[in-house]
């Protein structure tokens, strides 16, 4: 028999940590209503980091990725614990969607299944293009540059025209370790922010409104930016649903993120499937609702 029904993943930060600051309190926070909420459905929950090498992963029937922030860090290590964890137990999400959204090379997926998305140029690594003739060639004066596995902002940056060509070294050494994506700038990013939609089991949750600091471009509280709850437009929501509806898998669990470009229309800057925050806390009862929707896995694994 199996000792728990889930593992809570998280990273080992997050774990029994010494120093505890307004970040790392709202992440144990968050994971705390989770395992509250399906310890108040007698389920079996621990939380682990999901790099700890003592665990006995097939001792679990099920683990769920919450707070695994450091895994774009250590991607090697990561692509191999999570091919071997396969194996132990069912993922949450399932491993075939986590495995397609660990790169943000989906993106092109989404384009072809007709939902917006900034325009996007992939650049593979070591192909030593030039960035001033790519943003040259396609009249664009102000880019956006990240890798197409990241987290956190890791290596994005925002250049404007005159800077595009002194970036290039930069750029090179960058791109001769991963590949790159390319965008043009979306000035509503500094005004409007950007719209993290929440659902669970497809279905519409709850919204939160993250804004980036003054002089700032990037939304993430690690940068200083804002979150609040918002109510979004119907077209928002929809357009979350429409977009999990794509998949051919409906994900427990999901976070679909929204800009609006410079021609003001909402494009899909981000679809998270694997860790992404939730914002529990905004909407507390959240958590029961995903507590709800493990319950009914584990029933159906038991079937």
């Amino acid at each position: 028999m199996k000792e728990f029904d889930v593992v809570l993943l998280t990273d080992s930060r997050y774990v029994n940590p010494s120093k505890v600051d307004q970040y790392i309190e709202n992440v144990l926070n968050e994971d705390g209503l989770v395992i509250d909420a399906l310890k108040n459905l007698n389920i079996r929950v621990t939380k682990k980091d999901w790099n700890d090498s003592n665990f006995d992963w097939s001792t679990t029937k099920t683990a769920i990725f919450r707070s695994t922030w450091d895994y774009f860090d250590q991607f090697s290590n990561f692509k191999k614990w999570l091919h071997f964890v396969k194996d132990k137990c069912e993922l949450i999400n399932p491993y075939s969607q986590i495995d397609w959204n660990l790169d943000k090379h989906y993106l092109m997926d989404l384009q072809k299944w007709n939902l917006p998305i900034p325009e996007s140029i992939f650049v593979p690594k070591k192909s030593n293009l030039k960035l001033d003739v790519i943003s040259s060639e396609k009249n664009w004066n102000h880019i956006v540059i990240k890798p197409t596995v990241s987290g956190a902002a890791r290596n994005t940056y925002q250049l404007k025209n005159e800077e595009i060509k002194k970036f290039q070294t930069k750029w090179i050494q960058l791109t001769n370790n991963e590949d790159f994506i390319i965008q043009e700038f979306q000035k509503n990013i500094l005004t409007k922010g950007e719209i993290a939609v929440i659902l669970f089991g497809g279905v519409y949750s709850h919204s939160i409104l993250k804004k980036a600091k003054k002089g700032d471009f990037r939304v993430q509280d690690d940068f200083g930016g804002t979150v609040e709850k918002i109510n979004p437009s119907l077209e928002i929501i929809e357009l979350a649903e429409k977009t999990l509806k794509s998949l051919p898998t409906t994900p427990l669990y999901a976070r679909v993120d929204f800009i609006f470009n410079n021609l003001n229309s909402p494009v899909i800057s981000e679809l998270e499937l694997i860790e992404p925050e939730l914002w529990f806390r905004f909407k507390p009862d959240s958590a029961n609702k995903l507590a709800l929707i493990i319950k009914d896995f584990l029933n159906n694994l038991n079937t």
